[in-house]
């Protein structure tokens, strides 16, 4: 498939932030890749225990205390990133780099210590939170882009991905309207780039303006396109507004389907207008229904289950162990946000494309905020 060819459904699944590579990396440079970063995220773990202890008793006690493992596994993640683009092993090593994969397991693991009552009880302000939120923000998108004359299937990609989950939107409705790939490629760059200022300023805005970490929460799920970006930030802000956070942005990927659907219809009938175009049925919606997300409920479920019919000791034991593989596999994700961040993409959208996903951006926090402050106000974790 050449740069120029669209990313059909079929290939949506083999597409990631980066271009594929010409020829597929072999299964040495996908070990030695995995290797790679999983060197960088135990040195993530390694300074989240050494700076605080080599701080400690100074003036910089309480800041290096501050800093969590998102803030390291990010920045070993940027270095890492510098290597092999110098190196030029950004290709072989292609397959190593699983965001997704490390992203969704972590947060199958978290819903082990989420009580399901919880869910439950969340569950009606999320909905409707992303039900606003995402219409909002994705018809702002779609008419700016409009007004500043960007493509309609760019159009498509930078609405979704800035309205319900970055890459994983995008790349829905890349397949949905048979995007190019390089169109791809900008949007998701856009994402990471975005995403990744947005981990240290929410969480510090969330604080600046007194937000209880429902709202917080509330407010970090529903705005920070990608869910490894999520879950940092929630991280950052705390266990609690963490647990929110993660089932409003659940909440939110649980429409992508939904999205990618109506896309393939208006697409098909509207701005195309092929008339042998076949009509989407269910089947597609379950095809881009995030499947984490009932892992996540599922493991919540089992988890609720355990704790309530085991000793409050043995339950705590296990739990520990669960959420210790958990931030392991949340460590790997924000490293690979680091190593997949690309440059170049951006230089060649021009300035359009970062004009309308910054205008987005705005009005999502601002949309986001408000609606978070209404839905969550006095709801208790």
């Amino acid at each position: 498939m050449t740069q120029t060819e669209p990313v059909t459904p079929d290939a949506v699944a083999d597409t990631t932030a980066d271009e594929a590579p010409a020829t597929r990396p072999s299964l040495l440079w996908t070990v030695l890749g995995l290797l790679f970063v999983l060197l960088l995220g135990a040195g993530a773990r390694w300074l989240e225990d050494l700076v605080p202890a080599a701080a400690k008793g100074s003036s910089l006690e309480k800041f290096s205390l501050a800093i969590e493992y998102p803030i390291y596994a990010i920045a070993l993640g940027l270095v890492g990133n510098l290597i092999i683009t110098l190196f030029g092993l950004r290709d072989r090593i292609a397959d190593a780099i699983r965001t997704e994969f490390f992203i969704k397991t972590g947060l199958v693991l978290l819903g082990a210590s989420i009580n399901l009552s919880l869910i439950v009880k969340a569950a009606g302000p999320a909905i409707l939170q992303a039900l606003l939120l995402i219409t909002t923000v994705f018809l702002f998108t779609w008419y700016f882009g409009g007004l500043l004359g960007l493509d309609d299937k760019l159009r498509a990609l930078l609405s979704a991905a800035v309205s319900i989950c970055g890459v994983s939107a995008a790349i829905a409705a890349a397949g949905a309207v048979r995007a190019r790939r390089e169109q791809l490629a900008y949007a998701a760059s856009l994402v990471i780039v975005f995403a990744l200022p947005s981990i240290f300023i929410l969480p510090w805005l969330a604080d600046a303006l007194g937000l209880t970490p429902a709202v917080a929460g509330a407010w970090i799920g529903g705005n920070i396109d990608t869910t490894a970006a999520v879950t940092a930030a929630g991280a950052l802000a705390g266990e609690d507004a963490l647990k929110i956070a993660t089932i409003v942005k659940a909440t939110q990927n649980a429409l992508i389907g939904v999205v990618a659907v109506a896309l393939t219809a208006w697409f098909a009938f509207k701005v195309e207008k092929s008339a042998d175009a076949k009509r989407p049925g269910l089947g597609q919606l379950w095809e881009r229904f995030p499947k984490f997300v009932l892992g996540f409920v599922a493991a919540s479920a089992v988890g609720t289950w355990y704790v309530n019919n085991t000793a409050a000791a043995e339950a705590k034991k296990v739990i520990g162990v669960v959420n210790d593989l958990r931030v392991w596999f949340l460590i790997l994700a924000f490293v690979s946000i680091g190593l997949q961040l690309r440059i170049s993409a951006l230089r060649e959208a021009g300035w359009r494309p970062i004009t309308v996903f910054g205008a987005a951006t705005v009005v999502n926090l601002a949309v986001g905020l408000g609606l978070a402050a209404l839905l969550f106000h006095g709801f208790t974790v």
